[in-house]
């Protein structure tokens, strides 16, 4: 999830400031504290102006009318977005560890991530979940593009294990095409959908949503579009893979926080880790959006989690793979006053440790 809001370098300075000091301390903050103890080069006055404008933008909040200020989850996820990097010296000294304290040689893979997860819970002080490696992926079996009517195709897929799922697409066609024979659609969609049973059956859902279609045949241009929508679509309708259990380390540490003083929701987020690991699973391994994005981490923060005792919370996620295709995950979850630089370094290292291990010859 991105927030699109504008900030003058002052306000990015002082909502910054803000954000690491209640990290520090989970204590409100003012204009003087700030003054006093982050290099921001104007006055307090000016700080208080600053906060006051975030403040408006719902990026800070006063938790008493008397109290200072602190960061709200959208303020956390501009400073997330917009203010930091991973912590490179955090990164390397998870490899390190990593590299010291576990050993895919010597073990087999379970044990492996039993490790890595207690590792990542000491390192990060929060509650660290990994996912076991899928034994199977969802295949496509075969496709049919059908047209509906005139515009409107269906596109049927048939799974490996013989689920059927189906997407209802428009089809746009270039203006000089708006009345082209319905006959002539017909035929194109039958090999269209002959080309991509060529291009498709066999592959799983990773593999497809790594397809590179700048190969795509001439003839089938005009379908371009139409077949990226399409595709997202069908990924989005498939996103079921097959849940393996969740490792879990770290929950007694991370429950000392002053933020998991409640006792009925710590009890929720317990049940949710015990016994509710089918609905918290689709949550931790979620396919990259964007293979090439340069942050391989999602961070869920607060109220952008799905499931109601997580909204206290911040996941910070990413998956690991086999060859191309993610086949499990990491994930470190504590409250939102997270020190995100760290938390993203050490869940992206660990993840990229983790698809190498799988790299290795058995």
């Amino acid at each position: 999830m991105s927030l699109q809001v504008s900030l003058t370098n002052r306000q990015q300075h002082v909502l910054w400031a803000t954000v690491r000091h209640y990290i520090a301390t989970a204590e409100p903050v003012g204009s003087k504290v700030l003054a006093q103890e982050y290099d921001l080069s104007f006055s307090p006055a000016t700080i208080r102006a600053c906060m006051g404008v975030l403040e408006k933008s719902g990026l800070l909040y006063q938790p008493h009318t008397s109290a200072g200020r602190v960061p709200s989850d959208s303020g956390y996820r501009i400073y997330v977005d917009q203010l930091i990097a991973p912590s490179e010296t955090m990164g390397r000294q998870i490899e390190h560890l990593l590299a010291d304290h576990l050993n895919w040689e010597d073990a087999n893979f379970e044990a492996l991530l039993r490790d890595a997860a207690q590792l990542l819970s000491n390192l990060s002080g929060y509650i660290a979940l990994i996912t076991l490696p899928q034994t199977r992926t969802t295949q496509l079996r075969h496709l049919q593009l059908v047209q509906l009517e005139p515009g409107r195709v269906m596109l049927i897929v048939v799974t490996d294990a013989y689920q059927t799922q189906s997407v209802v697409m428009e089809l746009c066609h270039p203006p000089d095409r708006l009345t082209v024979d319905e006959a002539i659609i017909e035929q194109e969609l039958h090999i269209l959908s002959n080309f991509l049973n060529s291009k498709l059956r066999g592959r799983s859902l990773g593999e497809i949503v790594t397809q590179d279609w700048s190969e795509l045949d001439r003839e089938f241009v005009q379908y371009a579009d139409f077949l990226r929508n399409l595709l997202a679509e069908l990924t989005r309708r498939m996103k079921n893979p097959v849940s393996t259990p969740i490792l879990i380390r770290g929950i007694s540490e991370v429950l000392r926080q002053p933020e998991f003083s409640e006792l009925q929701q710590v009890q929720m987020l317990l049940h949710l880790l015990e016994e509710e690991q089918d609905q918290l699973w689709p949550v931790i391994f979620e396919w990259p959006e964007e293979l090439n994005s340069k942050r391989r981490a999602k961070v869920r923060i607060g109220s952008e989690n799905p499931l109601e005792p997580m909204r206290t919370c911040t996941l910070v996620s990413a998956t690991y793979d086999r060859g191309n295709v993610p086949v499990g995950s990491v994930g470190i979850l504590g409250p939102t006053r997270m020190l995100y630089e760290n938390a993203i370094a050490l869940v992206e290292a660990a993840a990229d440790y983790l698809t190498e291990a799988l790299s290795q010859p058995a």
